[in-house]
């Protein structure tokens, strides 16, 4: 009767896992294609400055200086396009020649098919090179524990205004 038991609790124990295993591992794409705007300048800068070295001008191509993002992502390049989730996170220039900086940065969704997940990119980027790639270290909700690598390219620049556009492409693993 005892073994009778345990095993009805084991084959629960073990259909339950296999549930959730499959839940889990939905099927997302292998690779998604996003943008994010980002601007630099003004009243609805998504990129700012927070703090940097006494006596040094807080830039991009200053060693210490620290930014926090919070650039829209969409689903285009046109500024208009559906927003479905934002881009936030740290920049932190952390070469001493100012040519690379630090990145950890969530994709946090917004839209009905992922509202709720968010997933984490970490590394460094080379500032003056049009293609970075970083990595994917992990997810949350629908991108949980997932793996894979992120490519960053300018696609558009307007020095007047401060305003670029970023595709991001997304290659899980």
């Amino acid at each position: 009767m005892v073994s009778s038991k345990f095993f009805s609790f084991s084959i629960l124990l073990l259909s339950t896992t296999l549930l959730y295993v499959t839940e889990a591992q939905e099927s997302l794409p292998k690779t998604m294609l996003l943008y994010l705007q980002e601007t630099v300048k003004g009243p609805n800068a998504t990129v700012s400055p927070i703090i940097g070295l006494t006596g040094k001008d807080w830039s991009f191509h200053q060693f210490g200086t620290v930014f926090a993002v919070d650039d829209p992502v969409m689903v285009s390049p046109n500024q208009f396009s559906s927003v479905v989730g934002r881009a936030q996170g740290l920049l932190v220039v952390s070469a001493q020649d100012g040519a690379n900086m630090f990145v950890s940065l969530s994709i946090v969704f917004t839209n009905l098919q992922y509202s709720g997940s968010s997933i984490e990119i970490q590394g460094v980027s080379r500032q003056s090179e049009k293609y970075r790639e970083l990595s994917i270290v992990s997810g949350t909700g629908k991108f949980r524990f997932v793996k894979g690598y992120a490519a960053f390219q300018t696609t558009f620049y307007d020095a007047q205004t401060s305003h670029s556009t970023i595709s991001l492409t997304l290659t899980f693993q």
